[in-house]
């Protein structure tokens, strides 16, 4: 196992529910980057599991979602994971980089704005 496997299996391991769900966008965003970048390369057979990985991942983001926190946030989150799931799907299907792009583009703000909200709570007293 490499240092950084231990590294991830250690963080996953001890980390708290929140710094969990950061880490699930975070995989969800590095397969739709590789997936691009495998479509780019021209390694369209590499790029289909990336994509469907990250989509796996984003629909159970989507499925974890507590409607009752608030409806209106809820609803909003659902139709952006599910617009990003399907893109990604259908990236897969069609060995689309454009449409792989459009799935990364709407969901890299959704990362960045979870994993800073995250670490706001965390450096709370």
């Amino acid at each position: 196992m490499t240092a950084l496997a231990k590294y991830r299996k250690t963080q996953s391991e001890t980390a708290s529910k929140e710094r969990l769900m950061v880490l699930l966008f975070e995989k969800a965003l590095r397969d739709l980057r590789g997936g691009c970048e495998l479509l780019e390369a021209k390694r369209p057979g590499e790029a289909v599991y990336a994509l469907t990985r990250a989509s796996d991942v984003v629909q159970y983001l989507r499925g974890s979602l507590e409607e009752t926190v608030s409806p209106l946030l809820v609803s909003r989150l659902k139709d952006l994971y599910g617009f990003v799931a399907a893109r990604a799907t259908l990236a897969a299907v069609r060995r689309d980089l454009k449409l792989a792009r459009e799935a990364e583009r709407v969901f890299a703000p959704l990362v960045a704005a979870f994993a800073q909200a995250v670490a706001a709570q965390e450096t709370r007293p």
